[in-house]
């Protein structure tokens, strides 16, 4: 994923998408997928619980589930989950140092679900 992409993306270049119609639209392409959901949150988030991220093995995404470096680091980890089938629970939160590096400074906590479509 270029940082143009994601830039353009958090910039909310190009018309709204629904997460769910790109999933299915791209694995009728045959493109090999991951789904990122926000399945719980706490205090300031930036996005609420069912929020979808869309990934492809190219990079290609549609979706929000943060905004921010977080969701350059979910889509790192989407593109692990689609070469290895394996699913994964990711949090990102203040209290965490991890939560620094990557933007989540506003004070919330969320858990993000990643799985392979397809």
């Amino acid at each position: 994923m270029s940082e143009q992409k994601l830039t353009e993306h958090l910039a909310g270049n190009g018309p709204a998408k629904d997460e769910l119609q790109v999933a299915q639209d791209w694995m009728r392409e045959g493109r090999n997928l991951a789904i990122a959901t926000v399945v719980e949150t706490w205090g300031s988030a930036p996005r609420p619980v069912g929020s979808h991220l869309v990934v492809d093995e190219e990079g290609n995404f549609e979706g929000s589930v943060s905004g921010g470096c977080v969701e350059g680091a979910v889509i790192s980890e989407a593109a692990e989950v689609i070469e290895s089938g394996e699913p994964r629970m990711l949090e990102f939160g203040v209290a965490d140092e991890t939560a620094w590096r990557v933007g989540l400074s506003c004070g919330g906590k969320i858990r993000v679900y990643v799985e392979r479509l397809g």
